[in-house]
């Protein structure tokens, strides 16, 4: 499912964009839009930005962008409240069998990190030890996605630079061919050609790469989010505490409007955990 705040972000730039040309005395003249276009000018600030960015950072960087770009445009369909179900239960489970009952359990979670961070508190590791291992780990990931962040940030700063020099270079070619025989109307038309790339480059930056940061930096710390709870369940399972106290924690995770949602929408109740929660069993 598309995230439709996003669509309707994109849809109405675009719209306000050609509105704002187009329209004139009263009316639209959809013909002004030629005066928008210009190769040279795409290239300049389109290539330009991207062959930067292509020499700041390796190309393993530009794999994870499809996986941006549909971690941005889908909508989360995480259930907070079925990783609050699974970490009670399974502290339920401990308190009867113990912490070996788990080990199975953990197997069939479809959850990666909810696999390994369950079957970590099955071993004989100290809960100390855990903390710290855990800590690095979220250290790590914050990391990363910083890093991944940096890519688009780099870009909203490249974008406008690219169009400020394909203006310059418009400039410059402007004023080398001009002929003042030629009269003030054909200086207007090459100079709004020069600065068509610095409105590029600001499009560029404002339109896409300052958009997709911020969208990537709310979905990444929704994840992180979801993973510090999974954190603090399984730490407290290892620790022994009351079932009814950690599903109360856990609960401290969320906002009191998510919280609020869950005693009304009973799709969202922990006891009805949805199917395509995270932190599901495969069945066997």
């Amino acid at each position: 499912m598309l995230e439709i705040s996003t669509i309707i972000g994109y849809i109405a730039v675009v719209g306000a964009m050609v509105f704002g040309i187009s329209y004139a005395d009263g009316g639209f003249d959809f013909s002004l839009l030629e005066n928008f276009i210009s190769g040279p000018s795409v290239f300049i600030t389109i290539g330009g930005t991207f062959f930067a960015l292509l020499a700041s950072f390796p190309f393993s960087s530009f794999k994870r962008i499809p996986a941006h770009i549909k971690m941005v445009m889908s909508k989360d369909k995480t259930n907070p409240y079925e990783y609050i179900e699974t970490i009670t239960e399974l502290s339920r489970e401990a308190r009867k069998k113990g912490l070996l009952a788990l080990e199975d359990k953990a197997l069939a979670f479809e959850d990666e990190f909810l696999k390994e961070s369950v079957l970590l508190i099955v071993d004989a590791i100290e809960p100390d030890k855990l903390k710290i291992w855990f800590g690095q780990k979220l250290d790590y990931m914050r990391q990363r996605n910083n890093a991944e962040r940096h890519l688009y940030d780099r870009g909203a700063a490249f974008g406008p630079a690219f169009g400020m020099i394909g203006t310059l270079i418009g400039l410059v070619n402007m004023l080398k061919s001009m002929n003042l025989d030629e009269g003030p109307e054909m200086l207007g038309l090459n100079m709004s050609v020069a600065l068509i790339t610095t409105f590029y480059g600001s499009l560029l930056a404002n339109a896409f790469f300052i958009p997709m940061s911020n969208k990537l930096e709310i979905a990444q710390e929704k994840e992180m989010l979801y993973k510090e709870m999974i954190v603090e369940g399984v730490v407290s399972i290892k620790e022994g505490e009351n079932p009814k106290y950690i599903q109360e924690k856990l609960m401290n995770f969320l906002d009191v409007d998510r919280v609020q949602q869950k005693e009304t929408d009973p799709e969202d109740k922990p006891s009805k955990p949805r199917k395509i929660g995270i932190g599901r069993q495969k069945q066997k």
